[in-house]
């Protein structure tokens, strides 16, 4: 595998988990590769790419899942550490006492764990795609705000232009314009946690777990099941285990029936209605198993996808050969979806994160 694109990659990662790798940064990074060696990526990506001591547990989480192995447990006080100290996956010496690149196995590796389905994984594998998940940065596109802000151009701001034109005396020098501002969409997410969708559970809150972590005000996260549960408040937590912890624990329904149809219509009675899902992107995860008469679920969600600015629906069985939307409840809402994605692993929850942002 070619070192240079893995090496791209590695840094378009760190930019996903929120560090700020700019073109700077990334021009130094390989700087110091060209002149540490292969075999130091760990440390010159640390030195070049962190900027505040707050990214580095960010830096190391996403080190791990990218190229596997391990980080030095403890750091050393000197920039530089001793050779036995770096990550034992990621490179073996050869005979010569140079460093022979291992990149590309590990990052092959990865990228097959990336397609596995979440529900066929080993634990020690659940474990790596947990970590994984925790990078993703689910974000919404910026939409119009009503508010306005100087600019070079855009239309004429009238109340401006007349305080200029009384500063200077009566002329006037320049029109002074304006445009809109820009605020991202809210994001609301309903994961279903009912027993069919029990393999998935989990992931899907560590999904949602990550959104609440980029845009804490703007993203609200429910589970349906028997009934509708709200999880945002416990998901703000900032260690993804303890979040998963305290939702479990306010979850009543965890592993239960589906009652999609009266779980979504008391979040638009509760919430939806009330501005929560106004103009927002929704996206509903479910296998679309039904209880009850999936005329009602329909009629629900054609009320969710007239509030919202889009719907998108994850069924993680979407993603699996020969797949067909048969069960009642999914063929019933399909003509009020704007997006019908999968969600069956780590790549099909990467595309959720392209379509949630490009919405």
């Amino acid at each position: 595998m070619d070192v240079t694109s893995t090496l791209v990659g590695f840094v378009r990662t760190l930019r996903h988990a929120g560090l700020d790798a700019g073109a700077e940064r990334t021009r130094a990074f390989f700087t110091a590769i060209d002149a540490l060696g292969v075999a130091e990526v760990y440390w010159a990506g640390r030195l070049t790419l962190c900027g505040e001591p707050d990214d580095l547990p960010i830096y190391d989480a996403a080190f791990v899942a990218y190229f596997g192995g391990r980080i030095p447990a403890r750091q050393p006080p000197l920039p530089m550490a001793p050779a036995d100290h770096r990550p034992a996956a990621l490179f073996a010496t050869g005979t010569d006492g140079t460093a022979d690149t291992v990149v590309g196995l590990t990052a092959s590796s990865a990228e097959v764990l990336r397609q596995r389905d979440v529900a066929t994984l080993s634990a020690t594998e659940r474990e790596e795609v947990r970590r994984m998940v925790a990078l993703l940065a689910p974000g919404t596109a910026p939409r119009p705000s009503r508010r306005y802000r100087p600019a070079r151009t855009g239309v004429l701001d009238r109340p401006r232009t007349v305080r200029r034109i009384l500063r200077h005396g009566g002329e006037a020098d320049r029109l002074a314009r304006r445009t809109r501002r820009h605020k991202p969409r809210r994001l609301v997410l309903l994961l279903d946690v009912s027993g069919s969708m029990a393999p998935y559970a989990d992931a899907l809150l560590r999904f949602g777990h990550a959104a609440v972590r980029r845009s804490p005000t703007l993203t609200e996260v429910f589970t349906v099941g028997t009934r509708l549960t709200r999880v945002t408040r416990a998901l703000r937590h900032r260690d993804p285990d303890t979040a998963l912890r305290a939702a479990g624990s306010a979850i009543p329904d965890w592993h239960g029936g589906t009652r999609l149809a009266e779980s979504v219509k008391a979040f638009l009675d509760r919430w939806g209605q009330r501005g929560t899902a106004r103009g927002a992107i929704v996206v509903l995860c479910s296998d679309g198993w039904e209880r009850g008469d999936p005329a009602a679920l329909a009629a629900q969600v054609a009320r969710l996808s007239r509030l919202a600015y889009r719907l998108v629906w994850v069924n993680p069985h979407r993603g699996k050969p020969g797949y067909a939307p048969l069960a009642a409840g999914m063929a019933a809402v399909l003509p009020y979806l704007d997006d019908f994605v999968a969600g069956h692993s780590l790549a099909a929850l990467a595309e959720l994160v392209r379509v949630i942002a490009h919405a």
